[in-house]
């Protein structure tokens, strides 16, 4: 049998350091509930899809293209058009409807600005749909 004799001295010594147990077993645990949810919450489900018999809807009667050529010069359709004649000539080629998608070619060797600069002039005129118009290559597997 052990008996403590009191020797007056009832201070514990001040620990300074940091228990991290608790902290690694918390860490431990998140790591592992990431591990089994993550793959969870990629969908990988195998569905063949029907086959709709819905029509397609009718392509605009006429398209709407503006071409930019690599001298910086404007067309609409066929006609060269100058910066400043964009917005009258776009609501004679679409009759005024600000609504119609346009169709933005450009030489591949235009740089990025001036082909900002049109987009602009297009959004200054009213036209916020316009699609970028690019060759379709005949394998879909990178950028060419």
């Amino acid at each position: 049998m052990a008996i403590k004799i009191n020797e007056g001295d009832e201070d514990l010594a001040v620990n300074h350091e940091i228990n991290v147990t608790p902290f690694i077993d918390v860490m431990l645990v998140l790591l592992i509930i990431f591990m089994v949810a993550a793959p969870l919450a990629t969908v990988n489900v195998p569905v063949e899809l029907p086959v709709s018999r819905a029509q397609s809807p009718p392509p605009d009667a006429e398209p709407v293209f503006v071409t930019v050529q690599l001298d910086h010069t404007l067309s609409i359709g066929e006609t060269s058009v100058s910066a400043e004649q964009v917005g009258p000539a776009l609501s004679a080629a679409t009759k005024g409807d600000k609504t119609t998608r346009l169709f933005l070619r450009a030489d591949k060797k235009v740089d990025y600005g001036a082909l900002m600069e049109v987009m602009n002039e297009l959004r200054d005129a009213g036209y916020l749909k316009v699609a970028l118009v690019g060759l379709a290559t005949s394998q879909q597997t990178g950028i060419r």
